[in-house]
C-alpha cells in the first residue's frame, strides 16, 4: 500500500547553489581633459545639457510685435503728415494774401481743403479709435437688448449728470491750454521782431557811422556780412532739421563759415565775430557803447528763443488735458446710450473731432518758431541791409555833388561868381 504524497512537498530537488561566477570589471581610470579646455566651458556644457532645450520657441513675441507694428501704421502716417507740415516754409503776407484771407468764400475754401489739412489728418488715429469704441459699445448694448447674449450681461448705460457737471471743467481746461500755447507763440513772435529790428538798426549804425578810409573798407564789409548772417544762424538754431551750411554759405566766406559750423553755438559765434570786428574799428567811445548795447539785445533774443524751445508748457497740464479727453470719450457712448442709442456713434465722432482738434492746435503752436515765417524774415533783413548800403552810396554821392556845386557857385572871398 502506497503512502499518499504530500502535495506541499516538492517533487524535485532544487539546488540553491549557482554556477555563476562574477566577472571582474575593468579598472576605471580617471578621465584626463585637455589642458586647452577651460573649466568654465565644462561647467557650461554640463549645465546646459541638464536643462531641456526648446529648439522651436513659441512665436508669441513675434506675433505681438507684428500686431503692434500693424496698429501703428495709421499713427505713424499721421505723425509723418504732421512733421512734414511743420517743416513747410511760411511766407509773410502781402496785400493780395490778406484780401484772399478775409474773403467771404473762405469758409467754403476751408471745408474743401479739409482733407489736406495736417491738423485734421493728425486727428485720424484718436477719432477712429473712439468712434470704433462707440460702435463696439452700441453693438454690445444692442445684442443685450435683443437677448442675443445671456441674461447676466448688463446694458452699459449711466446717468448724464456727471457729464453736465464736468463739461465746464473740460471747456476751461481746453481754453487755458490753447491760451497758454498762444502766449508762447506771441512771445516767440515778439522775440524775433526785436531781433530783426536790432539787426537792422545795428547794420544802419555801421553803414552810417563807420568810416571806410584807410583799410577799414574790407572790415566794414565783413562786419555787415556777419550782421546779415546772424538771423539766419539763429533760425537754424531754433528750427530742427535746418541746413546751416546751405543757408549761411551766401553770407560768409569759406574760412568764416567753417569756424561757425564747427562751433557748438553758432549764433554766439557770429556775435563774437561782430564784437571782434567792432574792436578793430576806430570808433568813438559813445558810438562803440551804442553798438555794444545792440549786441546785448541780440544775446537777449537768443535767450528768449532758447527758453521757448527748451521749456514747454508744464507737462502735468498737458497730460491732464489728454487724460481728461480720453476718459470723456471712452465713457461718452455709455452716457448717451439711453437717449441716443446708435446715434452715439456719430455723436462720439463729432465730439472727438471737435475737442481733439482744439487740443491739437494748442500742441502745434506751443513750439512757435516753425509757425513763423523765419525764412522770409531773414531774406527781408538781407534785402533791407543791401538796400541801405546802396542807398548810402547814392546819398553820399548826391550830397558830395551838392557840396561841390555849392562851392563852385561862390567865390573864395564870399562873393558869388557871375
Amino acid at each position: 500500500m502506497t503512502q499518499p504524497s504530500d502535495p506541499f512537498k516538492p517533487t524535485s530537488k532544487l539546488s540553491l547553489s549557482s554556477s555563476f561566477a562574477p566577472k571582474s570589471f575593468p579598472k576605471l581610470h580617471p578621465l584626463s581633459l585637455p589642458s586647452s579646455i577651460p573649466k568654465t566651458s565644462l561647467s557650461f556644457k554640463l549645465q546646459s545639457s541638464s536643462q531641456p532645450q526648446n529648439p522651436n520657441p513659441l512665436p508669441s513675441f513675434d506675433l505681438t510685435k507684428n500686431l503692434i507694428s500693424v496698429l501703428r501704421i495709421i499713427p505713424d502716417w499721421a505723425d509723418g503728415v504732421k512733421e512734414r507740415g511743420m517743416r513747410q516754409s511760411r511766407t509773410l503776407y502781402n496785400h493780395e494774401q490778406w484780401v484772399h484771407h478775409r474773403s467771404s468764400l473762405r469758409h467754403l475754401r476751408h471745408v474743401f481743403s479739409s482733407l489736406s489739412s495736417r491738423v485734421i489728418l493728425s486727428l485720424v488715429p484718436p477719432v477712429i479709435a473712439f468712434t470704433s469704441f462707440a460702435v463696439l459699445i452700441a453693438g454690445y448694448n444692442s445684442a443685450v437688448s435683443l437677448h442675443w447674449l445671456p441674461g447676466f450681461f448688463p446694458v452699459l448705460k449711466a446717468s448724464s449728470l456727471p457729464y453736465q457737471l464736468t463739461a465746464p471743467a473740460l471747456a476751461l481746461l481746453l481754453v487755458f491750454r490753447t491760451e497758454a500755447s498762444y502766449s508762447r507763440f506771441e512771445e516767440g513772435r515778439k522775440a524775433w521782431t526785436k531781433v530783426i529790428s536790432v539787426t537792422n538798426d545795428l547794420a544802419t549804425q555801421v553803414i552810417s557811422g563807420v568810416d571806410i578810409s584807410g583799410n577799414h573798407a574790407p572790415l566794414k564789409k565783413a562786419l555787415l556780412q556777419y550782421i546779415m548772417a546772424f538771423p539766419v544762424a539763429l533760425k537754424c538754431h531754433v528750427i530742427y532739421g535746418s541746413n546751416a551750411r546751405q543757408d549761411l554759405q551766401s553770407f560768409l566766406e569759406v574760412d568764416d563759415l567753417e569756424i561757425v559750423l564747427n562751433s557748438k553755438h553758432r549764433p554766439c559765434c557770429i556775435i563774437e565775430f561782430i564784437s571782434q570786428s567792432l574792436r578793430l574799428l576806430k570808433l568813438e567811445e559813445s558810438r562803440r557803447n551804442l553798438l555794444e548795447s545792440k549786441i546785448s539785445c541780440l544775446h537777449e533774443g537768443i535767450g528768449v528763443c532758447e527758453q521757448l524751445v527748451g521749456i514747454p508748457i508744464p507737462l502735468s497740464y498737458t497730460r491732464l488735458t489728454s487724460r481728461f479727453l480720453v476718459l470723456w470719450h471712452l465713457t461718452l457712448p455709455i452716457i448717451l446710450w439711453d437717449d441716443c442709442h446708435w446715434i452715439v456713434v456719430p455723436a462720439t465722432f463729432i465730439s472727438a473731432a471737435s475737442l481733439f482738434c482744439i487740443e491739437e492746435v494748442g500742441v502745434l503752436i506751443e513750439e512757435p518758431f516753425p509757425m513763423l515765417a523765419l525764412d522770409d524774415l531773414c531774406k527781408l533783413v538781407h534785402n533791407n541791409i543791401q538796400e541801405a548800403i546802396a542807398t548810402d552810396k547814392i546819398i553820399q554821392a548826391q550830397l558830395t555833388a551838392k557840396l561841390r556845386n555849392h562851392s563852385k557857385e561862390h567865390s573864395p572871398n564870399g562873393w558869388p561868381n557871375s
